[in-house]
Formats: C-alpha cells, structure tokens, sequence
C-alpha cells in the first residue's frame, strides 16, 4: 500500500481545488460504477483541464495518490510522469485499485511509460484477480493500438489463445478489459482482425456484470465490423 504523506502546499491547494470542482449529481454516481471511499465527484472533463495545467509533477501525484481520494488519485494518474515513474510506485498503485474506474486510470498511466510491455506480461497471468487482470488486460489493449509496436504477430495470437482458454473463469471486470483487448488486437491488422473474430465466435457472448449502470460489454464481431468498415471507407475517400 502507499504510504507517502501528504505534505506539499500544492497538494492541499488541488484537493481544495477538486472539492471546489465536485458536484452531488458525480457523488451519487460514481459509487454505481464501484467507487467505494472518499470522493469529491469531479468529471472526467474537469480532472483532465486541471491535469494540462499541473502536469508533469511526480512529488504532486504521489502527494495526491496518497491522499486515499478517488478524484485525487485518478488526478494523480495524470499529472505523474510516466517517462520517471517506478515500477515499484506503480506495484505500490495498483495494490491500492479497487474499482474499474482507478484500474482504468492507472492503465492509462502505465501504458504511457517504458514499463508497459513487462507489466503487461506480469499482470495478465492471474484471471481470477480483478484488479490486477483489469489493468493487465487493458495494457494489452494498448500495445495493440500501438502502431509503433514492435512486437509480433506471434505474440498476438498467444494473448488471443490465452483469452479464448480462460476469459470464462475470469473475475467480472477482467473479462470486461480481455474483451476490448480480443476488439483492440482485431484491428491491428486485416490477419488479426480475422484471428480475433474467429477467437470471438468460438467464445461466444461476453457476460459483465456492470451493476447499477447503463454501461455494457461490446459484442466484438460487430464491433471490429464496423471498425474495418470504417478504415475501409477512410482509404477509399
């Protein structure tokens, strides 16, 4: 668990800052999508106004992580600096996620810095841990969307076998990232759209529980559909 103390005067003027920027209707609803802990309610849209003006600060993010906040610790994902950032900090982190919604942020932080392609490796072989496959999985997403990739066709697949064996005994929110990272492979490339669809057929429907909210799994046989025929019209146009 983190264990830094919050000190900075910077840090107490964000938290101030973020109380400022919540709102009640935000209080009600994150906790339907797992939050679980102190909140302020802050929008997605006004964490990352606040995050262009802070960002890059290292001391700043650890300052705010440690804070224990939801808001804090999803702003603290952005304003961090993924090109200084620790794998040690980063364990430290995720030890600390305990819904989808943080687990989403600090992917976004670890895909950004060189460490992407290890954690991923790392943290995609235990299915049956929620948080740590949630952020695994969505690793795996990135490196597929990643067009400066270097890694292989071969490597692909395997994430591809992998999924197909074990995405039904998978914990709820890791069939959720296996799923966009099966839809994220599909369209890296005409081979592995092909690879990924037959992958899916043989899976069939994709169940998550998303509790109290309107939020849903995308099926990916249409989705990749409808991704390829837009790339198919972008080329033609």
């Amino acid at each position: 668990m983190s264990t830094t103390i919050v000190a900075s005067a910077l840090c107490d003027e964000t938290l101030a800052r973020l109380e400022e920027l919540g709102t009640p209707q935000n209080r009600k609803v994150y906790p339907r999508h797992g939050v679980d802990g102190p909140l302020f309610g802050v929008s997605y849209a006004n964490l990352r106004k606040l995050a262009k003006r802070l960002a890059p600060d290292p001391r700043l993010a650890a300052d705010l992580w440690s804070s224990g906040n939801h808001d804090a610790r999803v702003l603290a994902t952005m304003v961090d600096d993924p090109s200084r950032t620790t794998e040690r900090t980063l364990r430290e982190r995720l030890a600390d996620v305990d819904n989808y919604v943080l687990a989403d942020a600090l992917a976004s932080l670890v895909g950004r810095s060189a460490l992407r392609d290890d954690l991923a490796e790392d943290w995609t072989t235990k299915p049956e841990d929620e948080w740590t496959g949630t952020v695994g999985w969505s690793l795996v997403a990135a490196q597929a969307l990643d067009s400066e990739s270097a890694l292989s066709d071969e490597y692909f697949t395997e994430r591809l076998s992998y999924i197909e064996r074990t995405i039904a005994v998978a914990a709820n929110r890791v069939r959720h990232s296996m799923n966009g990272a099966l839809i994220a492979i599909g369209c890296r490339s005409q081979e592995m759209r092909q690879a990924a669809e037959e992958a899916a057929g043989r899976i069939g429907k994709v169940k998550v529980d998303h509790g109290q909210t309107s939020c849903k799994t995308p099926d990916a046989l249409p989705y990749l559909a409808r991704v390829w025929s837009r790339k198919t019209k972008g080329r033609s146009s």
